[in-house]
């Protein structure tokens, strides 16, 4: 099938780098050629494990192409993917700006029967809005719009689109039905993986799962807090409560509050929606309230051992960006816990094996930025980890103690058994379990 992926940042680039590779004529367009010229260089303007390997595989072999003229490439394919961002606005509505204007685009350039895809994650109505735009410049278009929303977890975002567990479809029209189904045949031949619906309901369907697994997390962090002031165990009680069927064992585990592109964003423009309409989403409020509370728990713990005033103090802190296999840093909680502890006059020597770059644009040039965990750690007050990288998870612990200047560890993502780390002579706080050490 010949494709245009309108947007090339990380939903598009993924979206169209697979469909690629299986077999599709692909063309990704965006308006940014500084990228653009990157990608046809098969430089990469995201780390994704696996990406580059099917950009550059798929570009050589000539079914991916890249171009900043998105008019062009909407009137040579049939299937065209609006990929592009929905940033949120400053009452956490999402802007759907530029959606809007590659609907306009579309309108102006439409040839032939055209399947428009929403890939990005837009609230209700979004679709209707697209038609109307599109029908304003083509009133005699012959078009479908289609509701298709990502689940691509960053880190595995290649994986999860060449095997996804459900492919989300909303469209009441039988033509990108069946255009729709032919694209994804190839991920489904081991089993029917696609959900077809409504477009509203498909589109309500991103936001909705988002925010089930954001509130899971928040429960998780509030639950953590109350276990360390009754001496419960969280990581117990996850085992425990995890192996009810009824719950299961996804996205249980405490930590220092989510970050990303997704679930901030999308808890806040649930938020927004449920406001317009009438609907106050209480449970999502505090879901929100918890996770910004939560960023700042090793801040807390910090002082609780140094002190307000951290002057003087060197901090390691391992780990920027939001999560593992990634160098996003939108919302990363590094990025509250580093500005908390430099307010109170901690120096700061941060490291990341991939966010480096982006870590340094998030938080500023007023911290050292070193390539390596150790290199962080040799000669500072205590060291904090923030992102569960692998390299982290278990290190020369006895290498680690002798650069330290104290043995003291802040494990926001629970990496440590607490037992061993008092054993070795660490203090050791973590989260939702007992302090050691001290």
């Amino acid at each position: 099938m010949k494709v245009c992926v309108i947007g090339s940042g990380y939903v598009g680039l993924v979206a169209g780098a697979c469909f690629a590779d299986t077999g599709n004529s692909v063309t990704c367009a965006d308006i940014d050629a500084r990228k653009i010229e990157g990608l046809k260089k098969n430089v990469l303007p995201i780390y994704e494990p696996g990406l580059h390997e099917i950009v550059e595989r798929n570009q050589h072999d000539g079914r991916l192409s890249f171009t900043t003229d998105v008019a062009a490439a909407i009137r040579a394919n049939d299937v065209i993917f609006i990929a592009v961002g929905t940033p949120p606005g400053e009452d956490g509505s999402a802007d759907l700006k530029h959606v809007c204007a590659v609907a306009k685009t579309i309108g102006e350039n439409l040839v032939g029967f055209k399947v428009v895809v929403d890939k990005s994650t837009v609230p209700v109505g979004t679709g209707a809005r697209v038609a109307e735009i599109i029908r304003e410049h083509a009133p005699d278009g012959d078009f479908a719009v289609v509701s298709n929303p990502e689940f691509l977890k960053e880190g595995a975002a290649v994986n999860d689109f060449l095997k996804p567990d459900r492919i989300v479809i909303g469209t009441d029209d039988e033509r990108a039905r069946r255009v729709m189904a032919q694209l994804y045949a190839p991920y489904q031949r081991t089993s029917e993986r696609i959900i077809f619906m409504d477009v509203p309901s498909a589109e309500m369907t991103k936001y909705a799962a988002n925010a089930m697994l954001a509130t899971r997390i928040s429960f998780m962090n509030e639950i953590a807090r109350l276990c360390e002031d009754v001496g419960a165990d969280v990581s117990a009680v996850r085992r425990g409560i995890g192996s009810d069927p009824r719950i299961g064992n996804k996205f249980l585990f405490p930590g220092v509050g989510f970050g990303g592109s997704c679930f901030p964003k999308d808890v806040r423009a649930l938020m927004d929606t449920g406001r317009k309409r009438g609907q106050p989403m209480h449970i999502l409020q505090a879901v929100f309230d918890v996770n910004e509370r939560q960023k700042l728990r090793l801040v807390e713990r910090v002082v609780e051992h140094f002190g307000e005033d951290l002057s003087g103090l060197t901090l390691a802190v391992w780990g920027l960006a939001f999560k593992p296999q990634t160098d996003d840093m939108r919302e990363a909680p590094a990025i509250t816990i580093i500005r908390a502890l430099r307010d109170r006059g901690a120096r700061i020597r941060a490291t990341d094996p991939v966010a480096l770059e982006t870590g340094r644009e998030a938080v500023g040039e007023d911290v050292e930025y070193v390539d390596s965990e150790y290199a962080a750690a040799e000669g500072a007050d205590a060291l904090l980890v923030v992102t569960e990288w692998s390299e982290y998870r278990t290190p020369d612990f006895p290498r680690l103690k002798s650069l330290l200047r104290n043995p003291v560890v802040f494990d926001g993502r629970n990496l440590y058994d607490p037992a061993y780390m008092a054993e070795l002579g660490f203090v050791h706080y973590s989260i939702g379990r007992a302090t050691v050490g001290k």
